[in-house]
């Protein structure tokens, strides 16, 4: 990624809907939009051709779809990261978007801001959870057959309740202030537990938090 730049890949199969997010993107001195895509096949050229930071994806497409498609990216391309671009309508789409490796989640209809804080957070490798969307996965999670807790074991106490803290959608800093600890630490925490789980990022850190059974203790 350009220390200066963070260049962006557009994929909707509604074209008003890519003009609406590249005018808010263009007049960002920090954001290019490098491409746009209709569907998941055209995406995946696309990032093999631009290799952009960030894919913003969306789910229903026609041909291959975003989750079809952002598990490929993540396989085949681990520096991009995708955020999927969800009304919430489609729920049953969550938690597989969360484990074929999205980094994050975006309201269609979210403020300009809101966007353009989430390119950057993403280009710099933060997932984005919401607690909205961690609701979600709770919900999606109930009545699912609990994975294997001994994934946990490597995890000293400390290192579990920070992860039980992203679980429940708190930033670094609202850990920090939480446990009464520095913002470095926890960050350190959050490293140790992504290595010790082997997990991408916090994204799917939470996920093994879930379904390990951990947040129901």
């Amino acid at each position: 990624m350009s220390d200066q730049t963070t260049r962006v890949l557009l994929v909707d199969d509604q074209e008003l809907i890519r003009a609406g997010f590249s005018m808010i993107l263009e007049v960002e001195t920090d954001i290019e939009v490098v491409g746009e895509a209709r569907d998941g096949d055209e995406a995946l050229r696309q990032v093999a051709a631009l290799r952009p930071d960030v894919v913003l994806m969306d789910v229903q497409m026609p041909g291959t779809d975003g989750i079809t498609a952002t598990a490929r990216i993540a396989q085949d391309h681990p520096d991009t990261r995708v955020l999927i671009l969800t009304t919430f309508d489609d729920d049953e789409y969550l938690f597989a978007a969360l484990q074929a490796g999205a980094s994050g989640f975006l309201l269609k209809n979210c403020p300009p801001e809101d966007l353009v804080s989430a390119i950057g957070l993403a280009a710099q490798g933060h997932a984005l959870l919401a607690p909205e969307v961690t609701q979600r996965v709770i919900a999606r999670s109930t009545g699912r057959s609990r994975g294997d807790a001994s994934v946990l074991d490597d995890l000293t106490e400390r290192e579990r309740d920070v992860l039980k803290a992203l679980g429940r959608g708190l930033s670094n800093a609202e850990i920090a202030a939480e446990m009464f600890v520095s913002g470095a630490t926890v960050k350190s925490h959050v490293s140790r537990i992504l290595t010790k789980l082997g997990a991408r990022d916090r994204v799917q850190a939470v996920i093994v938090a879930f379904e390990s059974g951990l947040m129901d203790d």
